[in-house]
């Protein structure tokens, strides 16, 4: 399939911070749902040969998967596959997915965790999309699967005629975030901040606040807060 790019960061016709960071982490979603419409036709023809493993559905996912990097008009570090637990002939789960500079397949061999035996269920990335049926961002969280760095997945579900069979997902690194955005917001104000659904700040132009950060409770009467459409972030602008 083919994946077009969005336009390009520095052309962004954003008149308001939250029509940026909108059209920001909007390229993600839109990738990521026209993706998911192929993936599910691609694993559906796959369920009409034969069991689904692990080394099959690695083989149809990483051409898209790479091609992610390419595509998609932001600093992407991975991306890939979560699929649905107890959904594949040979593990209970599995992350057919790609990351850093070599793009290199993940591995965790190496470390304590058994790919195939990882429980993901609780996992924002993984849980969201699976209860909602619609796309999310995620984070910022450390990432100790991946990376282990503060890192935002976005993610969207891939269903076959109603069923849950997992989902695509992208990673971005904070650090490149920030330096993609901050600036980028700085000239709407010194004191804004892009959060999530319980207050965690992603990112900041403030230099009094850090990524994850919460701004919660009576610290949100200084702040006007706007919601971002199709995204469970909020933008904090210092009133």
């Amino acid at each position: 399939m083919s994946i077009h790019p969005a336009p390009p960061a520095s052309r962004t016709t954003a008149e308001h911070p939250v029509e940026l960071v909108t059209e920001y982490f909007g390229r993600a979603i839109t990738a990521l749902a026209a993706w998911n419409t192929a993936l599910a036709a691609e694993i559906a023809a796959m369920r009409r040969t034969g069991p689904i493993t692990t080394d099959r559905l690695d083989e149809v996912v990483e051409p898209s998967a790479l091609r992610l990097f390419d595509t998609v008009d932001l600093p992407v570090y991975g991306s890939g596959f979560i699929a649905a637990l107890d959904s594949l002939a040979d593990a209970n789960s599995h992350l057919a997915w790609w990351q850093g500079p070599e793009r290199a397949r993940l591995v965790l061999a190496s470390q304590s965790v058994n790919k195939e035996h990882i429980d993901y269920s609780e996992l924002e990335w993984y849980r969201v999309p699976l209860a909602t049926g619609e796309p999310h961002v995620a984070g910022p969280y450390v990432d100790y699967l991946c990376s282990d760095e503060y890192t935002i997945t976005v993610a969207a579900p891939v269903h076959i005629d109603g069923e849950f069979v997992g989902a695509v997902a992208l990673d971005l690194l904070i650090d490149r975030v920030e330096r993609d955005l901050t600036p980028r917001l700085a000239a709407y104000g010194d004191d804004i901040s892009i959060v999530n659904g319980v207050g965690r700040v992603l990112l900041s132009t403030s230099p009094e606040r850090a990524t994850g950060d919460t701004i919660r409770g009576d610290d949100l009467a200084a702040f006007d807060r706007i919601a971002c459409p199709g995204m469970a972030l909020d933008v904090l602008i210092a009133r």
